[in-house]
């Protein structure tokens, strides 16, 4: 039966992709285990089940190059994320739009579709700016069907920015003014307390929602996304705003953070840019150290070879010179030697040699003359001489 399945077309004439028969599988796998845990089978056949050709998509951001290249060939991704200069370009065009509170939503805060369709007044609390999550309405189908969440973790509470709190005071009030019309013409309404709504007052089917985008979107002149992307590129805008990955698996109702990390978290370019010149910079910060450290190293490693040319010499401080000190002035030591009459009656003798040029020492007698022997040096030849002629006349 699956592979017969497998040879169908969807309901636009394509055949079957491989990702629609992988969300089948799914569904089929999920029933059969109920069966096997029921004790209607024994095991779930299902189980070995392969899907040839399936990859998870991954979203791609509509890039300049990729824009050109969609309008060249027409080819578009699997799953695509506006910029956030698309995204205020599409809000900027459907501004007058009845379901611009849900464009807004979808694109800012990252609601499912079936959360959008299934929003009560009774869930939203404007004063505290705040919204829960707590019916998914969706499809089977032509039929609409409204339950829990996809996931427990899908009923949350969400919190709403004052621009979000404006929109939805301006919803309500055109919800009001049209609930007034209609009483006032006579025509049927019905109050089903629903956000968004039909003419009627009755809540709209999701598989609206799904094709007015469409019609919105190429009205816009924008590249293609579904409704669905709205919610990849609200995790992925918000990732570039700073929030972390447990605040966006809060926000979007994710039971496993990988799921948030893997699939719902786009790399925009300006995330990459960002992380590009915040780790270029990281390294030359540390280049930019590493030559200061070897700078100031080599200049206390360097001789000192004094000024430079053309610099002036440091002055020093002018210093008063000390004055000099006198000496006293002491008597040079005489030497007196016995004198002959003669001697004496021709006048008193050199007492030095004119050519000596050593100081004749005193002879000392006594107990000076131990002192003086060892103060002065000894007499020398031509006073021995002297001595000898004196002695003998």
């Amino acid at each position: 039966m699956f592979a017969h399945i497998a040879t169908t077309r969807n309901s636009k004439g394509r055949p079957q992709s491989a990702s629609a028969m992988h969300h089948l599988r799914i569904t089929l796998r999920a029933a059969l285990n109920l069966a096997v845990k029921e004790g209607v089978l024994d095991c779930n056949p299902a189980r070995h089940i392969e899907i040839t050709g399936y990859q998870q998509p991954y979203a791609k951001v509509w890039t300049d190059a990729r824009v050109a290249s969609w309008e060249q060939t027409g080819a578009r991704p699997a799953v695509a994320v506006w910029t956030a200069d698309q995204l205020a370009e599409f809000l900027s065009a459907v501004n007058d739009d009845p379901l611009f509170a849900l464009w807004w939503l979808a694109g800012l805060r990252g609601l499912r579709r079936g959360e959008l369709c299934g929003l009560r007044w009774s869930d939203i609390d404007l004063h505290r700016g705040v919204l829960t999550i707590e019916r998914n309405r969706t499809t089977a189908g032509y039929h609409v069907v409204e339950g829990q969440p996809k996931t427990p973790a899908g009923r949350r509470s969400v919190a709403l920015d004052k621009r979000s709190v404006q929109i939805l005071r301006v919803h309500r009030r055109h919800e009001q003014d049209r609930k007034a019309e209609a009483a006032e013409n006579g025509t049927p309404w019905t109050d089903s307390g629903y956000v968004f709504t039909r003419s009627d007052g009755k809540p709209i089917n999701p598989n609206y929602a799904t094709t007015r985008f469409r019609i919105l979107v190429r009205r816009a002149g924008l590249p293609p996304v579904r409704l669905h992307d709205l919610r990849h590129g609200a995790a992925s805008l918000a990732h570039e705003a700073g929030a972390d990955l447990k605040t966006l698996q809060d926000l979007l109702g994710h039971s496993s953070i990988v799921v948030t990390a893997d699939t719902y978290t786009s790399v925009l370019p300006q995330i990459q840019r960002r992380c590009a010149d915040a780790t270029t910079q990281l390294v030359l910060n540390a280049a930019r150290r590493t030559r200061k450290k070897i700078k100031t190293k080599a200049r206390k490693n360097r001789p000192d070879r004094g000024p430079k040319a053309g610099t002036p010499a440091p002055t020093k401080p002018k210093t008063r010179a000390p004055a000099p000190t006198k000496r006293k002035q002491t008597a040079k030591p005489q030497v007196t030697s016995r004198q002959t009459p003669e001697k004496a009656a021709s006048g008193a003798a050199p007492t030095s040699h004119p050519h000596r040029t050593h100081a004749t020492p005193t002879v000392h007698t006594g107990r000076t003359a131990g002192r003086a022997r060892t103060a002065f040096p000894q007499p020398g030849p031509l006073m021995i001489l002297r001595a000898r002629r004196d002695s003998n006349p």
